[in-house]
């Protein structure tokens, strides 16, 4: 392939259906690839499943899904093909930006599924996060129209998980998103994109393989090469680095509550909110889920950690019948005598045989935080 490529034959792009796009320049940055890679992060091509290889001639008609490569060149590269469907001119024609305003004003008007969709998608992949609100505002009208469009409830939750992972973020936005993936996969089960987005947050009986357990390999050998790496502006958590298990084994060894007679004083000032986030949202009798627990210092309080005293700690009591692995965690402290990063913590639980309905999942978490600079709680 590098030699139809010197000889310019031949012109390579790639297309990442990846939610965060740094992830993926670092992957190519590792592996050396040299071709151009576009960000896809809402699905749009509505492909099943990756890899796909596409042949596109020189006037942008495919020519070939999957092509072989043993006859690539002669039946592809050599052959000269007519420029159907192209311009008068000869020449493909040229991606202008949309008018999201006409789009708007067709979807006001239509209010059909696809044009709130189609509104969407120019909102987030032109808009970027400056108009993910409005792009959540236009697949949410999708979704009134049709609520069974499972590529609306795709791209909902990727907007979700985008915002969630910005200064503008709710609380509840990281649980939203996963919401709307798993509607989605319910709708098309068989769809391979909106699985892999369920099991790269959820637990690691479902998992195929580890997904991001590449990155530290890659940070490494860059570096190695002499070359800075390619910063991740989220790095990835510890669901995504987890590979597959094949059996849940709650642990083993007798772990006893930080707290056994319930001292401690609560956080009624909020210091420390909590989010909660369960991977999936539903399950089956002896299911599993992974669960996801974000502590942030409250900036309006000034709150902050104090990292000269215990770590954080966080104890799962699961109901009788269910387990928890692990039930006791804690977080690594900061390497300042006060800080103020988000603390992410995960466990997963197993329900018991005979769950059913909603249930409550009890944790507790344990921490000394200081209110202001040098403060004190």
């Amino acid at each position: 392939m590098q030699e139809w490529i010197q000889e310019e034959k031949l012109v390579v792009l790639g297309i990442a259906q990846e939610q965060h796009p740094n992830r993926c320049r670092l992957f190519a940055q590792w592996h050396q690839l040299n071709w151009p890679i576009l960000h896809d992060p809402i699905s749009v091509m509505q492909v099943r499943g990756v890899p796909i290889e596409v042949a596109i001639d020189e006037y942008g008609i495919v020519r070939s899904l999957r092509p072989d490569l043993k006859t690539f060149e002669v039946e592809f590269l050599e052959k000269v093909f007519a420029p159907e469907g192209s311009e008068p001119d000869g020449k493909p024609g040229k991606v202008t930006r949309p008018d999201l305003v006409a789009l708007s004003r067709r979807a006001e008007q239509g209010r059909s599924f696809e044009a709130w969709r189609e509104l969407g998608d120019a909102l987030v992949l032109w808009g970027g996060l400056r108009r993910v609100n409005d792009a959540i505002d236009a697949y949410t009208r999708a979704l009134r129209v049709n609520p069974n469009d499972g590529d609306a409830h795709c791209r909902l939750g990727v907007c979700y998980r985008i915002r969630y992972e910005s200064q503008r973020r709710e609380p509840t936005d990281f649980q939203t998103a996963v919401d709307h993936w798993t509607k989605a996969r319910m709708i098309e089960s068989n769809q391979y994109i909106w699985r892999r987005r369920i099991e790269q947050y959820g637990p690691r009986l479902t998992k195929p393989y580890p997904f991001y357990d590449w990155v530290e390999t890659a940070v490494r050998d860059v570096r190695e090469r002499g070359d800075q790496p390619i910063e991740l502006r989220v790095l990835p958590t510890g669901s995504e680095m987890a590979g597959p298990v094949y059996s849940f084994d709650a642990e083993a060894r007798d772990v006893e509550p930080p707290d056994p007679q319930g001292r401690v004083l609560h956080d009624v000032q909020h210091l420390i909110p909590t989010e909660v986030t369960v991977v999936p949202p539903q399950v089956k009798p002896e299911g599993m889920v992974r669960v996801h627990v974000t502590l942030r210092p409250n900036k309006g309080r000034k709150a902050r950690w104090n990292n000269e005293a215990e770590p954080l700690k966080l104890w799962c009591d699961p109901p009788p019948g269910w387990k928890a692995e692990p039930r006791l965690l804690i977080a690594p402290q900061g390497d300042q005598p006060e800080t103020s990063e988000p603390r992410h913590l995960e466990f997963e639980v197993r329900t018991s045989v005979d769950a059913s309905g909603p249930s409550k999942l009890i944790a507790y978490a344990f921490y000394y935080v200081c209110e202001g600079v040098g403060g004190d709680v």
